[in-house]
């Protein structure tokens, strides 16, 4: 279960992401066209510490593309080449944030999910002094079935722009409002 809090966030995820996002080797679509979200989920950090989500942006008319964040009250140390930028959270303070590949919080909540048939977390955000259940705007599952899996010995791999790999016996299969058919987001290979 992942709890929201009514924040305000400087820079917006958004505009953290739009210069970012354009410059990276697996990009399509326009450099120049403005960054909206599709759609997005979220897992959960074990020991609550990590935000941890996943979000499908679009680029002006370009292909739905995969960007999974991670946010950290404090700097991961080691992962520099994976650091996008800090945003102030109204509630929460400063947020490092980071392309979650980088990040082994992510990599191991996307191996649980992918080996485990895992799914995405419950959003719950407070409204008028009531815990309220936000729908999901995205719906993953993995297609494992292990109960206890040894994520050292997993490779994860996303698609980052979905749609263009084929299924195999370890993935992680989402869908949207605009995809109801369940397309590869990513894949977990044991060693």
């Amino acid at each position: 279960m992942a709890l929201l809090h009514r924040a305000d966030l400087v820079p917006s995820k958004l505009d953290l992401l739009a210069g970012w996002v354009s410059k990276q080797p697996w990009f399509e679509g326009d450099r120049d066209a403005e960054l909206f979200t599709v759609a997005s989920f979220r897992f959960d950090d074990p020991d609550g510490q990590v935000g941890v989500e996943t979000l499908l942006v679009r680029a002006g008319n370009g292909p739905v593309l995969q960007v999974p964040l991670t946010y950290r009250n404090e700097e991961l140390p080691g992962a520099e080449a994976w650091f996008i930028g800090t945003m102030e959270h109204s509630v929460l303070g400063t947020r490092w944030t980071y392309d979650a590949m980088g990040d082994p919080v992510y990599r191991g909540e996307l191996a649980r999910a992918i080996l485990t048939g895992g799914t995405q977390v419950e959003l719950w955000i407070e409204i008028d002094g009531v815990m309220t259940l936000r729908e999901p705007t995205a719906r993953v599952v993995g297609s494992g079935v292990e109960t206890a899996p040894e994520l050292d010995k997993v490779d994860v791999e996303i698609v980052r722009v979905p749609g263009t790999a084929a299924a195999g016996p370890l993935v992680l299969l989402g869908t949207w409002t605009e995809h109801p058919e369940p397309t590869v987001l990513a894949t977990a290979t044991l060693r």
